[in-house]
């Protein structure tokens, strides 16, 4: 402190507490003077000896006029130090100077502005770096009582922001996270106590004109951002990504809104916080309000077309984990563009996304069961781009049955909708064969049976599926159709319905060669039929037959009714149908029309000598067999390759074994059922004795009555 009175005159001093403003004026330029002389000859230590002395003697003193003479003295020891303000600026602010630029509240008791603004304009961009200390004391001083801290924190506000920016991008991230916990006591500020960081929480202010000014501050330093050449946007971009998940509506749009300046802007820059900017976004595409959703969506599509490579930083693992989260959200569109990124990653890097696909498949499995169509469509498009090869295709079918077997409900809602997508995107027979394939040793028959009554109905009905039924057409005379035909056949066997409708449709033309000895086309699904048994014939049988009976009236089986006008030509065909209608129930629906389909067959191309013949199994009644041009053997079985060399006899007997299996499958099921529901029966006897308790002692050993020993149906006397 000697230095400094050694430096500074008295007489200096004592003007510079002065009551009178202009002898603290012109001791403020003898203050100019003297540090300008010692900034000169670099003697940095005697100028923060007059700082001192000025802060600790005058700015902290009690006396109004002292405390004013100390903040122009400092003030004038800034305008001195010119080039080296900064230097002596920031251990001003860290240490004991921060009310020197009238952040103390008894030091703004000061009017005017010639205090401040030599200050601001000599510093000029270097307090931008102290700003958040700045910024933090004009907040809470702002809504002072006293008129003068009020008026004296208002002119500095506006000095403050005529200082340019100019590009400070480490002094804005301060900003942008400044501080923002306001007295509760002060009665001009209704802010609830959780407000925690930032400008930005100011846009949700129980006050209208603070949320306005906030705003106004946010838009003019945005403006700065778009008009500076260098700033580091990613940065600024984490901190802004909070904010764009904030309950506030006028937060949300306001931090949405930077963001997609930024990702216009920032381009390239930003490669490294895909994830977090995607992270904010995606939420707020299913914003309530619209223009949060317009600008999220805008945003979403800007990011999505700069395409950026992992050796540039560009983490799809990091982007995968987002969408994967987003397909939980609750909100159908948010989860869409989810699904619209891992679709873009895969076209764009899928290798990459191949990588993480363990991360991501159980969660893409799962939104199956999504409860909106279009979401569930297009999972099925990324399962499609997924399958591209071999082994994923496997997997994909593999996951698909597991996922049906643990879900009977999605397979009910779902099936058809998702086995018909897949075959329009993966080629419907390399989908079936794969479905038939794993079916075929399903252990699980309830489920198998299921399954593959599911496939057979979407099978008959789809118009997706067209294709592979004509193959199904061609099976006994097109190498592709048999090959196709035999590779549904061992599935299907879980299912006699099932068997039925496939032999059914496979007889486009007038003859296959099937089993039971026989060789004519109808022949064989007469005679699966009549090998059914009364374990056979039970309501799921049932609705199945009936629902087949209804898609016989489709045109799918328009060539089959078609054949019904020949009815001598294909007797076979119409011994099956009958054998069906005996199956149902006679008030039935299905067995009305069924009924009324057979009563139109035309009776005159009958004939008593072909009718007993046929049901004898004589080839030889069938006259369109000799135009055929196939040969038969002694037996009635056809010679050579003539069947397409398929031995019908061996399908009928795996078939037959299939049966059996479900056969003794509900057996077990219904003595299962039976023990179970003995044991219940039991219990429920045992209930009455063990509340009457046991009985006395005597009546245990007591030997039984004669009355008690008398045979059923006598009476106990």
């Amino acid at each position: 402190m000697a230095d400094a009175l050694s430096v500074v005159p008295a007489a200096v001093l004592r003007n510079l507490s002065d009551k009178l403003y202009e002898k603290r004026k012109l001791a403020a330029y003898e203050v100019e003077g003297i540090v300008r002389q010692l900034t000169a000859v670099g003697d940095h230590d005697k100028i923060t000896a007059v700082i001192n002395l000025l802060t600790h003697e005058y700015t902290y003193s009690p006396q109004t006029n002292h405390r004013k003479g100390g903040l122009i003295g400092l003030a004038a020891a800034t305008v001195g130090l010119s080039a080296e303000a900064a230097q002596h600026l920031e251990f001003s602010l860290e240490q004991k100077g921060l009310t020197f630029i009238g952040l103390d509240r008894p030091l703004l008791h000061v009017k005017g502005s010639d205090e401040f603004r030599p200050f601001i304009q000599v510093v000029r961009g270097e307090f931008i770096f102290h700003f958040n200390k700045i910024f933090d004391a004009l907040c809470k001083l702002s809504a002072d009582s006293d008129p003068n801290v009020q008026s004296t924190a208002h002119l500095l506000d506006r000095l403050v922001k005529i200082r340019k920016m100019e590009g400070q991008t480490e002094a804005l991230l301060q900003f942008l996270e400044l501080p923002y916990v306001l007295d509760q006591s002060e009665p001009a500020q209704s802010l609830p106590s959780s407000i925690s960081r930032g400008l930005f929480n100011m846009l949700s202010d129980s006050s209208h004109e603070i949320r306005q000014q906030a705003d106004s501050a946010l838009s003019e330093f945005l403006q700065e951002i778009k008009n500076s050449p260098s700033v580091d946007y990613g940065r600024m971009a984490e901190i802004l990504v909070q904010r764009a998940a904030s309950p506030d509506e006028f937060t949300r749009w306001t931090a949405i809104t930077w963001i997609n300046e930024f990702v216009k802007l920032g381009g390239d820059q930003l490669v490294p916080y895909y994830a977090d900017i995607l992270g904010a976004i995606l939420p707020c595409i299913a914003d309530k309000e619209e223009k949060i959703r317009v600008v999220a969506r805008e945003t979403n599509e800007e990011l999505r077309a700069i395409k950026a490579d992992p050796t540039e930083g560009f983490d799809v693992g990091a982007i995968l984990s987002i969408a994967k989260r987003e397909l939980s959200n609750e909100h159908e569109a948010t989860r869409i563009e989810a699904l619209h990124w891992i679709s873009t990653l895969l076209s764009r890097h899928r290798s990459e996304v191949l990588s993480f696909l363990n991360d991501i498949l159980d969660t893409l499995l799962k939104s199956l069961s999504d409860p909106s169509d279009q979401v569930v469509l297009l999972v099925l498009e990324v399962h499609a781009a997924i399958a591209k090869d071999e082994y994923n295709f496997r997997q994909l079918v593999v996951f698909l049955v597991h996922k049906f077997r643990m879900d009977n409900a999605l397979l009910e809602r779902r099936g058809a909708l998702i086995i018909r997508r897949l075959c329009v995107l993966l080629d419907a027979e390399r989908v079936y064969r794969e479905l038939s394939k794993i079916l075929e040793g399903e252990a699980d028959l309830d489920f198998a049976s299921t399954m593959v009554q599911a496939l057979n109905l979407i099978l008959l009905t789809s118009s997706e599926l067209s294709d592979i039924r004509n193959l199904l057409k061609l099976s006994l005379v097109n190498a592709a159709g048999k090959d196709f035909f035999l590779s549904l056949y061992p599935s299907w066997s879980h299912s006699s319905m099932a068997i039925i409708s496939l032999c059914l449709l496979a007889q486009a033309s007038p003859i296959i060669c099937y089993a039971m000895l026989t060789i004519v086309a109808y022949q064989h699904a007469s005679s699966v039929i009549q090998s059914l048994t009364e374990e056979d014939i039970n309501v799921i049988f049932l609705v199945q037959l009936d629902k087949f009976i209804h898609l016989l009236e489709t045109p799918i089986f328009a060539y089959l009714r078609l054949q019904l006008l020949e009815p001598g030509r294909y007797t076979w065909l119409l011994k099956a149908l009958y054998g069906l209608i005996m199956l149902l129930p006679q008030q039935s629906t299905a067995f009305k029309i069924l009924r009324t389909r057979l009563k139109t067959v035309p009776s005159y191309s009958f004939n008593k000598e072909q009718i007993q013949r046929t049901s004898s199994g004589d080839p030889s009644t069938h006259t369109d067999y000799m135009s055929t041009g196939l040969q038969f053997s002694e037996d009635g079985i056809m010679d050579g390759d003539s069947h397409n060399g398929i031995n019908f006899e061996s399908w009928l007997q795996r078939f037959q074994q299939m049966q059996q299996q479900h056969r003794l499958h509900s057996k077990s099921q219904a003595r299962a059922r039976n023990i179970s529901i003995s044991t219940k029966e039991v219990k429920e006897i045992q209930k009455p004795e063990e509340v009457r308790g046991p009985s006395p002692g005597p009546e245990i050993s007591r030997p039984p009555s004669r009355s008690s020993r008398k045979g059923p149906g006598q009476l106990h006397l």
